[in-house]
């Protein structure tokens, strides 16, 4: 099965939910007007799309049927899946120095979204491209954590460097990180702490981290990935500004698609934060996290290949 084809089977849900529903109401009605605005309007915010995003989403398709002159329902589809391509945002990651090859990617967020998992897809990912990848396993407090990390290190057949449970985290990366430059290694992905995101402790620790980082190499970490459960919906974007505040958040990872019919947070996490999706999880295989790609995401969601 080929990625698109993945990512189209991932999202069923989400796009089940939203095709049809509008599929049904273009069935009732032969052109585009307000009542028919404003029945989209409640499909998208019963798939999470959000308010601000929704309302986004219904004022371009007004402004386009009155300006552009589209007039026929069979043409909602194509005009809504420009409408969502606008919404997303593209970011960069902090330039690697010319002293350094390595790229350092911490990666953080709450217990239960699958953080430990999506580690070890990245790591994978990564080694397809050719990289030689290293594990940091700086949670150190929750039980489990590193030896769920131990597993999908072998899975993904990279290395890992771990300490025993209660270890300070940030020596833990410290360490990581010397060992990664002794090495060579081309990425070093650092696991964290995903304790409840209201716990002041949680925010320090990991702003902890990212200054011991900088002690060998100053630009370090280049990114900060968020790992969200989409099934969560709303609370994914509570999360999301818990986490920014405490560090800078360049890139955000989402998990579960496949496990929701509301999806739609994608596009509400993206109206609302500014802050670029870099992955997404659309199934349990190792293979399964994908790199984001706006153009994909929505014609999988609402392609124009839909049949009427």
């Amino acid at each position: 099965m080929g990625l698109f084809s993945r990512l189209k089977e991932g999202l069923a849900k989400t796009r089940d939910t939203i095709v049809q529903q509008v599929k049904n109401i273009i069935q009732t009605k032969s052109k585009i007007d307000d009542e028919l605005l404003a029945q989209l309007e409640e499909i998208l915010l019963s798939a999470d799309v959000g308010i601000d995003a929704t309302e986004r989403i219904i004022e371009g398709l007004r402004l386009r049927t009155k300006e552009e002159g589209y007039k026929t329902t069979n043409d909602v589809f194509s005009l809504l899946k420009d409408e969502l391509q606008k919404i997303f945002v593209n970011g960069t990651s902090t330039p690697i120095s010319s002293q350094e090859k390595i790229r350092v990617v911490m990666v953080v967020g709450v217990n239960g979204v699958g953080k430990t998992t999506t580690i070890g897809k990245l790591a994978y990912n990564f080694t397809q491209e050719g990289k030689n990848v290293l594990i940091a396993a700086a949670d150190t407090f929750r039980a489990a954590a590193n030896e769920q990390l131990a597993i999908w290190a072998e899975r993904a057949g990279v290395n890992i460097i771990q300490q025993a449970q209660g270890a300070d985290p940030a020596a833990v990366t410290f360490d990581a990180l010397q060992s990664a430059i002794a090495k060579n290694v081309d990425v070093l992905l650092v696991d964290t702490a995903g304790r409840l995101h209201t716990k002041t402790n949680l925010m320090e620790e990991l702003k902890k981290i990212s200054r011991v980082m900088k002690k060998l190499i100053p630009e370090a970490p280049h990114d900060v990935f968020l790992v969200l459960d989409a099934t969560t919906g709303q609370n994914a974007i509570q999360q999301a500004r818990q986490f920014s505040s405490a560090v800078d958040v360049n890139g955000l990872i989402l998990t579960k698609l496949d496990g929701t019919a509301k999806g739609g947070v994608v596009i509400a996490i993206q109206q609302t934060l500014k802050i670029p999706i870099k992955y997404i999880g659309v199934g349990e295989r190792i293979d399964d996290l994908q790199k984001f790609d706006a153009e994909q995401f929505v014609h999988a969601l609402v392609g124009t290949d839909v049949t009427l």
